[in-house]
Parts: C-alpha cells; structure tokens; sequence
C-alpha cells in the first residue's frame, strides 16, 4: 500500500471517528434538552438551572470574580 492509501485510510478512520462522536454528542444534548424540560414541568426555572449549572462548571476565585464585578456593574446601574 502507497503512503497515499495510508493517508487516506487513517483520514477516512478519523473522520468517521468524529462523525460518531458528533452523534453522541447531539444524543446526549437531546439528553440535556429533556432534562430540563422535565425540570421545567416540574415547576423549576431552567435559565435559573443553567446558570447555576455554569456557575458549578468555575472554579471559586473564577465565581468570585465574576459575582464581584457583577456586583460592582449592578451598583453602578443603581440596580440594587
């Protein structure tokens, strides 16, 4: 086999490796998108979830910064 073939064959292997994790990744979000719709039923707020869902993903002094500059824009707005 040519370096050509060899080329295209592993191109071809990854590839299709990245076409089947796309499609676990979309079956997954689907996962995602039915959780919080059963979250939603339930009575939960789900832009408040998927904040806090975001706000669980940081690290401390990362939140903390964000909650102090949020905090300093806030009072800057007078949003108090």
């Amino acid at each position: 086999m040519s370096d050509g073939n060899v080329a295209a064959d592993q191109l071809r292997l990854l590839i299709e490796r990245i076409e089947r994790l796309e499609e676990e990744k979309k079956g997954v979000a689907d996962d995602i998108k039915d959780v919080y719709a059963e979250a939603k039923a339930t009575g939960f707020d789900t832009k408040t979830m998927r904040k806090v869902v975001s706000l669980r993903k940081m690290e401390k002094h990362a939140r903390d910064e964000a909650d102090a500059l949020l905090e300093t824009y806030r009072n800057a707005l007078g949003l108090h």
